[in-house]
């Protein structure tokens, strides 16, 4: 017998939580079958903080993230999406999620594209298929350009 609930999708972004790509898939995943989805932002540690107190990430870039992808992706989805940040550390944010809300039958993970992406770099989508749930992942659209390199600074300048 099959349930009539709609599945529990976790969205997990961070800076390509606004992308075209990201509406696209969360656009075909709700026209596919019933979903309610929640979009999880992982706060980011900068500067030292990545290297003495990572735990100690500001909300407050998540949280911006959050105000500007919400609308976005339930303008796609169709309905309401709830929003949540997340531990520093990606995995930990999923895992956590995971537990502490429960019920996800899914994970949609969007990534910054190959060359540029720490979590494809770390083999994130590969470690969250060890939560026992299906993960799609979506990647952001990129360039061919090489990256620019830093102008080098002129003599004398602070």
């Amino acid at each position: 017998m099959e349930s009539s609930a709609p599945a529990r999708v976790l969205i997990v972004a961070h800076r390509t939580a606004a992308t075209a790509a990201l509406q696209q898939a969360v656009r075909e995943r709700a026209a596919s079958s019933a979903a309610v989805f929640t979009l999880l932002v992982p706060k980011v540690a900068h500067g030292l903080h990545r290297v003495v107190n990572p735990e100690d990430a500001d909300r407050e870039e998540a949280g911006a993230i959050l105000e500007l992808a919400l609308p976005i992706l339930e303008e796609a989805s169709g309905s309401h999406i709830d929003g949540v940040i997340g531990d520093h550390n990606p995995f930990d944010a999923v895992s956590d999620a995971i537990h502490m809300r429960g019920g996800f039958d899914e994970i949609i993970i969007s990534t910054l594209p190959v060359r540029v992406s720490r979590w494809l770099r770390t083999d994130l989508p590969s470690k969250l298929t060890g939560l026992g749930l299906p993960v799609t992942t979506v990647t952001a659209q990129g360039t061919n350009l090489p990256i620019p390199k830093r102008p080098a600074k002129a003599e004398g300048a602070a």
